[in-house]
């Protein structure tokens, strides 16, 4: 197939790219960047702004018969909950979704995926680290603890909106926590994960690490490879109602850094100071992507962790960190 994959220049997106090339597909990419790390896989790659419609609109002309659609403003807890970058993230997002589907509907796109997100999920079914409430039904009434949640969450709204008034096929994942090789970790984007291990991997033995908040907020965290095979699967089923890609190991963020830094070898302490943390608890429900796909996440945090570290560790010392 010919497929389009917008937002190729990022983590997700690129490891989609090389993915859906394995698989024998033609891919177009595009983004405002390249992939940082490496080169892309991709058959052709175009840089320009999605927030463009004319670009948009040159994108989806030619043939194209999926779009697997994952640009968006975005970052970790030091990017989306200081709320100094909510003007960008709201705009941005909505521009590049609202784009995107209407070149589709100019250009006659049969078949879309977006990703959305866990963020979109009410803060009130997650202030116990112990037991968040993420199962796909619990969205409304709606509460996303950011602005960043608040865009995805309507974005859903507009991809279902043009399903039903133009019939394009739609698929959305609400995507929990990825992280792997190849993804930001440093510069004020990163997410937890990648976070932890930079730090880690730059710490002197016998010294301290510092993490956001008291630790005891939660989460689940899901390997890249595992995230790329949900979409997949996702993408090639019938259900097209928003549906869980993540993880259900949950674990706290202080035990989280213990098990980094136990993967290091190295003996460090662990420092709690003040700083943005979203909700308490955060936890992937599975139940409906194990009854629609028969399939669900099974990779052992700890694999990934193990995978995730020692290419961090490469990075910092390829730049004389």
């Amino acid at each position: 197939m010919n497929i389009l994959v917008t937002g190729a220049g990022g983590f997700i997106g690129h490891h989609l790219v090389k993915r859906l090339k394995a698989d024998g597909n033609r891919v177009i990419a595009a983004d405002l960047k390249w992939p940082e790390f490496e080169p892309t896989a991709a058959d052709e790659f175009f840089i320009g702004d999605l927030r463009n419609l004319e670009f948009c609109q040159k994108l989806t002309r030619g043939g194209i018969d999926e779009i697997y659609q994952l640009a968006a403003d975005m970052g970790g807890a030091g990017f989306v909950f200081t709320g100094e970058n909510d003007a960008d993230i709201m705009h941005n997002s909505a521009q590049i979704n609202l784009n995107i589907l209407e070149a589709c509907r100019i250009n006659k796109i049969k078949k879309i995926f977006f990703s959305s997100s866990a963020c979109i999920y009410p803060l009130f079914n997650q202030e116990d680290p112990d037991n968040p409430v993420c199962c796909e039904d619990s969205a409304y009434p709606a509460l996303p603890d950011s602005e960043y949640g608040w865009e995805k969450l309507f974005s859903e709204r507009l991809y279902k909106s043009y399903e039903r008034n133009y019939g394009l096929q739609v698929r959305i994942a609400r995507l929990h926590n990825i992280f792997g090789p190849l993804g930001v970790w440093q510069g004020g984007r990163e997410k937890a994960p990648a976070a932890l291990c930079r730090k880690v991997a730059l710490a002197e033995n016998e010294r301290a690490i510092e993490i956001w908040g008291d630790g005891r907020q939660s989460r689940t965290f899901l390997f890249i490879d595992e995230c790329v095979e949900g979409i997949i699967r996702l993408m090639e089923s019938d259900h097209s109602e928003p549906i869980n890609i993540g993880s259900e190991e949950l674990i706290t963020i202080y035990d989280l850094a213990q098990m980094i830094i136990q993967t290091s070898g190295k003996t460090l302490g662990i420092e709690c100071i003040d700083g943005p943390q979203g909700v308490r608890g955060r936890k992937s429900d599975n139940t409906l992507i194990r009854e629609v796909l028969s399939w669900e996440p099974r990779m052992p945090l700890i694999e990934g962790v193990k995978i995730t570290y020692q290419w961090i560790l490469q990075q910092t010392s390829a730049r004389g960190l």
